[in-house]
C-alpha cells in the first residue's frame, strides 16, 4: 500500500479502558477527575437530576449559568459523560451499584458521613467490587476533630498558614488569587488514584484513599516550614521579594515592573555588571548572599535607579542573554496568549454545541507514548444518561419510567 494512503490509529491513552465514577462537585474533585479524563479514562459524572454540579451555576456569564453550563463548570469537565441519578431513591442506588460493579475508580468529595448514610460507603461498595479504587476528597479528611466541618478553599488557605505568609507588612493576611488549595487537593487525589491503580495492577486489590485539602496544601509550604521546623525561623511576609536570595523579586523599570531571580552569586555579579553598578559587588553590604538578604531594602533602590532608565523588555532580553532569570509581569490575557503557551498548546480549542468554540486547558504533561488531551466538550446535564443505562440493560421504556419517577 502506498504510504500516503495508509491510515494511522490514534495513539493509545494512558488510562484507556479505565472507568471512573465521578461523584464530585465544584472544584477539587472535578479537577482530579478532569486529569483522569484527559489521560483517557472514561469518566462518568454522576449528578443530581435537578441541577447537577453546583459549578454549572457558577461563573461570570449569567446566560451560561442559566443553561447550567457556567464557566466554572466548563473549565474542568471536558471529556466527561453526564448521568443524572437520585441516590436517595432505592432504584437510584440500585443503578449506582450496577455501575460500581463495572467501575475501576470512584471519586467523591462529600463530607465524610454522606456516603455511609446512603448505604454506599467504601466497605459496602468493596463487597460489590473488591477491585474498586475509592477516593474520598474532603476539607479535613475522614477522621480527626475537624473531619465533619464544612470547608471551602479560603477556609483551608487560612488554616494552613498560606494566608499568613502572603502579602507584606501593609497587606497581610492575604489569600492567593485563585483557589490553590482546591486545585492542589485535586492534583493530589489524581496522583493517589494513579498510585492505587498501579498497586492494583500488581496485586488485584482495590483500596480506599483519604485525601484532605488541608493535608494537600501544607507540603507546598516545604521550604518555609523547614525554616521554622528546623531553623526556628518564623516566616515574615515579604510581598514580592524572594526570601531565599537577593536581588530576587519584583523591581520597578521605566515602564512597569520586572521579575529578577539572581539566586546564584554569579547571577548577582552579572546583574551588577549589566546595570552598570559593578562597585556593588564588593560593597560589604551586598558582597555575600546572606548580607544581601539582610540589606535588601538598601540594595533594591540602588538597582531600581538603573532599571528605571530603560523599559522592561530591554532588561528582560539583556538579563536572560546573560543567564540571569528574568521576566515581565503579565496580565492574565497576555499570559494566556504568550507565544510559549501557544507553542506548548496549553490551551486547546473545543466546540460546545449552543455555546461555540472555547479554549480550555488540556493535559499539560507531554507524554510521548500516551499523549492526552481534550477529545470531547464538557457535557450538558444528563446528556449520557440514556446511553449509559442502555449499556446496563435498561430498555427505553424503563428509562422513561425512571425519568418520570425522577430517579434520573
Amino acid at each position: 500500500m502506498n504510504a500516503s494512503n495508509e491510515t494511522t490509529s490514534p495513539p493509545r491513552r494512558a488510562l484507556q479502558g479505565v472507568r471512573v465514577l465521578d461523584m464530585t462537585n465544584v472544584l477539587a474533585g472535578p479537577f482530579a477527575t478532569l486529569h483522569l479524563a484527559l489521560l483517557g479514562a472514561e469518566v462518568i459524572k454522576i449528578e443530581n437530576p435537578t441541577d447537577g454540579d453546583l459549578a454549572r451555576k457558577l461563573g461570570n456569564v449569567p446566560k451560561l449559568n442559566q443553561q447550567l453550563m457556567g464557566t466554572s463548570f466548563l473549565a474542568q469537565n471536558s471529556n466527561k459523560q453526564s448521568l443524572t441519578l437520585n441516590l436517595k431513591s432505592p432504584e437510584g442506588r440500585e443503578i449506582f451499584q450496577k455501575l460500581v460493579a463495572t467501575a475501576d475508580v470512584l471519586v467523591e468529595n462529600f463530607r465524610p458521613d454522606v456516603m455511609g448514610r446512603l448505604g454506599l460507603s467504601y466497605p459496602a461498595l468493596a463487597e460489590i467490587n473488591p477491585r474498586l479504587v475509592y477516593c474520598a476528597i474532603s476539607g479535613f479528611g475522614q477522621t480527626g476533630p475537624d473531619a465533619l466541618k464544612p470547608a471551602y478553599d479560603q477556609i483551608i488557605q487560612g488554616l494552613s498558614g498560606v494566608m499568613a505568609i502572603n502579602g507584606d507588612a501593609r497587606l497581610n493576611p492575604l489569600r492567593a488569587g485563585f483557589p490553590v488549595c482546591d486545585t492542589v487537593g485535586g492534583l493530589n487525589a489524581a496522583f493517589a488514584v494513579l498510585a492505587a491503580l498501579y498497586h492494583r495492577e500488581r496485586t488485584g486489590e482495590g483500596q480506599f484513599i483519604d485525601v484532605a485539602l488541608l493535608d494537600s496544601i501544607m507540603p507546598l509550604l516545604g521550604w518555609v516550614a523547614a525554616n521554622l521546623l528546623i531553623g526556628q525561623q518564623h516566616p515574615v511576609p515579604m510581598g514580592n521579594d524572594n526570601f531565599t536570595a537577593a536581588p530576587s523579586g519584583t523591581f520597578a523599570t521605566q515602564d512597569g515592573y520586572i521579575n529578577i531571580a539572581a539566586n546564584k552569586q554569579e547571577q548577582w555579579e552579572a546583574v551588577a555588571n549589566l546595570l552598570g553598578v559593578p562597585e556593588l559587588k564588593t560593597d560589604p553590604r551586598f558582597q555575600e548572599r546572606d548580607n544581601r538578604k539582610k540589606n535588601r531594602q538598601e540594595l533594591t533602590p540602588l538597582l531600581e535607579a538603573k532599571l528605571k532608565e530603560k523599559p522592561t523588555a530591554h532588561w528582560v532580553e539583556l538579563l536572560n542573554q546573560h543567564d540571569v532569570p528574568s521576566g515581565a509581569i503579565l496580565g492574565l490575557e497576555a499570559a494566556l496568549n504568550q507565544p510559549q503557551v501557544r507553542h506548548r498548546q496549553t490551551l486547546q480549542k473545543i466546540s460546545v454545541e449552543g455555546i461555540g468554540e472555547l479554549r480550555l486547558f488540556g493535559l499539560v504533561a507531554k507524554l510521548e507514548k500516551t499523549p492526552g488531551g481534550i477529545d470531547a466538550p464538557p457535557p450538558r446535564l444528563s446528556a449520557h444518561t440514556a446511553e449509559i443505562l442502555g449499556e446496563l440493560g435498561y430498555s427505553p421504556e424503563e428509562i422513561q419510567r425512571l425519568k418520570t419517577a425522577r430517579t434520573i
